[in-house]
């Protein structure tokens, strides 16, 4: 009998949202006015939704009569605060593409971004910590020959701006496949690409990860990551608005205490963030202190959750509905979510299943051909959520979306027989030691087993005799009593293939990060395998 192919595709009796953003917010504002739909725990602002359908309209009306028209790129370059939410809907409305700008980017990085996008308005914070927005942004603004304004969150130029609002005006005829959102995704090499996003895309993509975790207006979801990035703004706030529910910004930045404390303030259901924050949450000397009651159900994406974590996430902070997500920039983000009712090993070994309306396979890499399941190959996916392509650059869309619409991840992967879906590393950062492929993900989840590692990263280093070798980076519980390189050797001897035993070993304080709270490996490999 012929295996079973890694081939499979989501059926729902619910369909496709067929809207614009501005047609599904008018819906939830006429359902839902009086509910709650934007809290900022820093500044106590709040909204129902009858006010910020008014905030949006507000300021939607002032970009058009600033000279924004359909089409035309607005980017915002900010930490998460309410304006920022207000943009990303303003700007839907009239058919606008926000550019989102990635708040680490200095001057080198923001001036590209802006000439690439070819970006009319500038939104930017101010300053947050160490960054002085206002000052790179105006070195770089006479590089940018498209750049007509610029407008600072928490200044008089952003009353200014809304100050220009025309009390009725007609909004332009949108198509829910227009041009909606550009997002630079961070190359690897050279500069980073944009990924160009739809109505269609991200509102559908929120909305199905929220019906995923079985929103309803009665939630209430606390959203430390970055609103620039997917996880924030389609995962969170569209998969709020297209339920009635609430959209809670306990930090401009993540503050694991100002996380907890908003979840306890505001009754929070539900909580996001990459296994690294719930790791920091969870050590918070204080931890036990907080009120976490009020949660029932949040999402984890960015990599993958460690078992110990999940465990503690469940039992501790009252999560027993959290959902696993994996998705990519790409696709708007997300193409395989866990279940409410999935166990703990789904949660913690695999990324779930197809979401509705989409498909997922696994192929050889080399041929393209669809592997058997149960067998490693990269992760493909197609339908609705698979970007438009990168914004101006034909070229370097062909090299990731074939000819049938199907993206390629980049990402290693096993589909079980289930249909559920194990990543075991990306293409990239897989070792070959000795002609031995070896995934960090598994020798990393063996690793955060071991009493003294908190958190670990294992990386592919240059070997003279074998290729690679494997470098285990930890991050210890006790920093007065580090790991050695023969107590983890000892640990894993017996236990792990002996190709797959780390030969070195650094102690780290933390591990290099992007602001979405990825590891970067990358970095990791530069900096230590020397």
């Amino acid at each position: 009998m012929t295996a079973r192919q890694s081939y499979t595709h989501g059926t729902s009796p619910t369909v496709l949202l067929g809207d614009t953003i501005g047609a599904d917010l008018d819906r939830a504002v006429a359902t839902w006015p009086d509910r709650e739909a934007l809290v900022d725990v820093e500044s106590g602002r709040r909204w129902t939704y009858a006010e910020f359908g008014a905030a949006v309209g507000e300021l939607a009306r002032a970009l058009m009569a600033g000279g924004i028209a359909k089409g035309d790129r607005v980017g915002i370059w900010a930490v998460n605060c309410p304006e920022w939410v207000l943009v990303q809907y303003a700007t839907a409305r009239i058919g606008a593409i926000m550019v989102n700008i990635n708040p680490a980017y200095r001057t080198h990085e923001v001036e590209y971004v802006l000439k690439q996008a070819g970006v009319r308005l500038l939104v930017a914070s101010l300053r947050h910590k160490t960054s002085d927005y206002r000052a790179m942004a105006e070195q770089v603004r006479g590089k940018c020959p498209e750049l007509r304004e610029i407008v600072y969150i928490g200044d008089p130029s952003w009353e200014a701006l809304l100050g220009r609002a025309a009390p009725d005006v007609a909004y332009p005829e949108l198509s829910c496949d227009d041009p909606i959102n550009i997002q630079y995704t961070s190359g690897t090499t050279g500069f980073p690409k944009g990924a160009t996003l739809s109505h269609h895309n991200i509102l559908n993509n929120g909305y199905f990860v929220g019906e995923s975790v079985a929103y309803t207006e009665q939630d209430r979801i606390c959203i430390p990551v970055p609103f620039y990035h997917c996880f924030g703004m389609v995962m969170g706030n569209l998969a709020a608005t297209s339920h009635g529910a609430c959209m809670v910004i306990p930090a401009p930045s993540f503050d694991p205490k100002a996380t907890l404390e908003a979840v306890q303030q505001e009754r929070c259901t539900s909580l996001y963030g990459v296994p690294t924050m719930f790791i920091a949450e969870l050590n918070l000397l204080d931890f036990a202190s907080y009120d976490l009651s009020s949660l029932r159900t949040g999402i984890m994406a960015g990599s993958p959750c460690p078992v110990e974590v999940m465990k503690r996430v469940v039992a501790e902070m009252h999560m027993d509905q959290v959902s696993i997500c994996y998705g990519m920039t790409e696709t708007s983000p997300v193409s395989l979510q866990t279940r409410i009712e999935d166990d703990l090993e789904h949660r913690t070994a695999t990324v779930g299943r197809v979401l509705p309306h989409l498909e997922v396979k696994v192929v050889d890499p080399a041929t393209g051909v669809t592997r058997p399941r149960g067998t490693a190959g990269e992760l493909c996916t197609r339908g609705y959520s698979v970007m438009l392509g990168y914004w101006d650059e034909p070229e370097k869309t062909a090299e990731v979306i074939d000819a049938g619409r199907w993206m390629h991840t980049g990402d290693l992967a096993v589909m079980r027989e289930d249909g559920y879906v194990e990543i075991v590393g990306r293409i990239k950062d897989m070792i070959i030691r000795g002609g031995e492929n070896i995934y960090p993900r598994e020798v990393e989840e063996f690793l955060y087993a071991h009493p003294k590692i908190r958190d670990v990263q294992v990386v592919g280093v240059p070997h003279e005799r074998y290729g690679e070798e494997v470098l285990a980076c930890v991050i210890p519980r006790d920093p007065a009593d580090p790991l050695t390189l023969e107590e983890l050797r000892d640990y894993c001897a017996g236990r792990l293939a002996h190709y797959k035993i780390p030969s070195r070993l650094r102690i780290l304080d933390s591990f290099p990060m992007t602001v979405s709270g990825k590891v970067r490996k990358v970095e990791l490999r530069e900096k230590y395998g020397v």
